[in-house]
């Protein structure tokens, strides 16, 4: 009965997590004063840093909580930051239009400050990943995917980037500063002199706060209720400063001290921040190679950042729909035509390194291009590049658009099925939630059991006991999802080493009408009209 009221319920709604864990959040709103900068700042006027937390919970001790709304307070002016974003005339920008009010009540399925549950882990600590978003996006734009990573046994750290690469934020006062908005830059999605400054300028601001949150968690877990917490956490509602201090359970219950036990993750203009951010701490000079004379640096952390220890060959870097036009400026190109850190003389290669395209990126045969750069173990070379490390994961799932790894594919299918004939928006997600999980495995990190669910009918899943799993049981490894022999329906894995786009998924053929719409999607990002 409940399954058939949803489906009645007009308001846009989210699927259930898959994990064994139920899934907290908390927001954090920290003054940048009150945090050891890694560089001096690129934007002064930037004067805190804000982002959303989720994690495994136990049940809440208060039942009353208010949901955590997709919309962010105030609503009112984030919807008409999201409509002048998107323009007159797009499919979106109707759907908000026409149905403004139901959207206001999209609720993420998170439990509002429930209490961090206690990590089974070796280390007693919960394994982190920090998240950077894309153009139009927020720490909520990715919710289900983050939760879903969440309720597998992940605190994920997703950022509000201030750099006016979102509709709208909203930067809250401090004792030495006024509360102000940031809107949305646009440029134009060709390259340019200003198209290169405008996006470095971005970098130089998403880096830095990548930078400082890294800060703040260092502060947050060996320090707890001390962190001064300016969000309410309540929607607006104002609370009393003592009330403020949620974040204070996660001391000493993060495995963030130790060199690359963090994970680095992005969609787009977020994955390009991630590769801009590692490779920038990596390869910073010295102790590397002393860089062309050219090279003006984005993010030159301090030697004595405690980031500088943290970013190591063996950091896991997570890449989604890969957007590498801001990277390969002029100014920092010879940071470009360096290798991922996993490929530096003492790195293990491509095994903590994945990128998962759309097919619509994947036939954007440009940016293909340019990721398989990125993702190459000799990027500076002009010839048949040599290969003596083990290659980076490398997949998309078919029938996919840009938007299906964000909340936007699962809060409104017909749209991106009607505009980019993007197919199965939730198994999408679930795809990419296991790849990541399981590219964490292999590389150590301590995390839940793929579902039966999520594994699918017909694939074999193992309980960690050399058996086959019943269903409903859970599988210990999901080994099929990193394997490149299409076992897995609708996932193509690319090999960074060939120049040939003809790789299939198994034996199934797309329409060819639904091929040139992909390629059309990709074009119209790369020409600024995406939206």
């Amino acid at each position: 009965m409940t399954s058939y009221f949803s489906h009645l319920n007009p308001v846009p709604s989210f699927p259930a997590y898959t994990g064994p864990y139920k899934v907290g959040s908390v927001d954090v709103e920290i003054s940048t004063s009150d945090l050891r900068s890694p560089v001096t700042a690129p934007d002064p006027s930037i004067s805190t840093v804000h982002f959303r937390i989720f994690y495994p919970c136990d049940t809440p001790l208060k039942q009353h909580e208010r949901p955590v709304r997709w919309i962010p307070h105030p609503q009112r002016e984030n919807m008409g930051a999201y409509a002048r974003f998107l323009g007159a005339g797009s499919v979106f920008a109707d759907v908000i239009s026409y149905f403004p009010r139901l959207l206001y009540y999209i609720t993420i399925p998170v439990l509002r400050n429930a209490p961090l549950l206690k990590a089974p882990t070796r280390t007693k600590r919960w394994p982190v990943l920090i998240f950077s978003h894309g153009l139009g996006g927020s720490r909520n734009a990715y919710s289900h995917l983050l939760g879903s990573l969440s309720s597998h046994g992940v605190v994920v750290v997703a950022p509000d980037h201030r750099d006016g690469s979102s509709p709208l934020q909203h930067i809250r006062e401090t004792p030495t500063s006024k509360a102000r908005t940031v809107d949305y830059r646009s440029y134009p999605h060709k390259p340019s002199k200003e198209v290169e400054d405008g996006r470095n300028e971005q970098l130089r601001i998403r880096c830095w706060e990548l930078g400082l949150i890294h800060e703040a968690l260092l502060k947050i877990d060996l320090e707890g209720a001390t962190v001064i917490n300016l969000d309410p956490n309540d929607e607006g509602v104002k609370k009393p400063h003592s009330e403020n201090n949620l974040h204070a359970m996660f001391k000493d219950q993060l495995d963030i001290h130790r060199p690359s036990s963090i994970s680095w993750a992005g969609h787009s203009f977020g994955a390009s921040t991630i590769v801009q951010f590692v490779k920038s701490v990596f390869w910073q000079s010295p102790p590397c190679k002393s860089p062309s004379t050219d090279y003006k640096p984005l993010f030159h952390p301090s030697p004595d950042s405690a980031v500088i220890q943290q970013i190591t060959p063996f950091s896991p870097v997570v890449l989604l729909d890969l957007w590498c036009l801001p990277l390969h400026g002029d100014s920092t190109r010879w940071l470009w035509n360096k290798p991922m850190p996993c490929y530096s003389p003492s790195g293990p290669g491509g095994t903590n390194l994945l990128a998962i395209l759309s097919e619509a990126f994947f036939n954007w045969q440009s940016n293909l291009k340019d990721t398989k750069h990125v993702l190459s173990e000799n990027p500076s070379s002009t010839h048949q590049p040599r290969v003596s490390k083990p290659a980076p994961h490398f997949f998309y799932p078919v029938s996919s658009a840009h938007l299906s790894q964000s909340d936007f594919g699962v809060l409104f299918p017909w749209v991106t099925k009607r505009v980019f004939k993007a197919q199965h928006p939730e198994r999408t997600l679930r795809l990419n939630v296991r790849a990541i999980l399981q590219m964490l495995r292999d590389n150590g990190v301590e995390v839940g059991d793929t579902s039966c669910v999520d594994m699918e009918d017909g694939e074999v899943v193992m309980n960690g006991k050399g058996d086959r799993a019943t269903d409903g049981g859970v599988g210990k490894q999901d080994w099929k999802i990193l394997k490149t022999n299409g076992e897995v329906k609708g996932w193509v894995a690319v090999d960074i080493n060939s120049n040939d786009r003809k790789e299939k998924a198994g034996d199934e053929t797309e329409k060819i009408k639904e091929k040139m719409s992909m390629s059309s999607e990709a074009d119209r990002f790369e020409s600024g009209n995406y939206t």
